[in-house]
């Protein structure tokens, strides 16, 4: 179990910590990762195949990032959306945090695990407990969304680079 476990690490590490740092930061979201490996070394290895086991790895990791949310809500400690620098300038790192915060918390982890931790719509309804086609309409509202918000406070010229940045099919 601990060589699959290995395997599911060096797999998924780069994708889940992406994922993370997103929701928690970059500095909570290397010890969150540890933590998904360290349960999923612990847990039974699904089964199935290579796609459900990915979205088993992320729901994971979605669990633990909402749980950690929720701690630091409690606590009264601001979470990060986004670590800064990620994005190509300050402004749209900024801008997209703030796009990210007004996004409902179910379309920002659909919208999160696509584009941070590239899972497919199967592997997203699976972490999530949705249909594939839930999982496009909350993707396509979310991009739709961080596109007006996104417009709205970077004007123009920020909008059509947003609009190439996230509309990946």
């Amino acid at each position: 179990m601990i060589a699959d476990a290995n395997v599911l690490f060096a797999t998924h590490r780069d994708g889940v910590f992406r994922y993370l740092c997103r929701i928690v930061g970059h500095g909570d979201a290397g010890e969150l990762t540890q933590e998904v490996f360290l349960r999923v070394a612990r847990g039974p290895l699904p089964g199935a195949d290579a796609a459900a086991t990915r979205a088993w790895v992320f729901s994971i990791a979605r669990n633990l990032a909402l749980n950690h949310v929720r701690d630091g809500r409690r606590r009264g400690t601001p979470v990060e959306l986004l670590e800064t620098g990620t994005a190509p300038t300050q402004e749209l790192a900024l801008a997209l945090r703030e796009a990210l915060q007004q996004l409902a918390a179910l379309d920002r982890d659909v919208f999160l695990m696509r584009e941070a931790g590239g899972l497919s719509y199967d592997e997203i309804a699976q972490a999530c407990e949705l249909t594939s086609d839930a999982v496009r309409s909350r993707l396509h509202r979310a991009r739709q969304q961080l596109r007006q918000v996104l417009g709205a406070s970077l004007g123009a010229g920020g909008k059509q680079s947003m609009v190439r940045l996230y509309d990946k099919r």
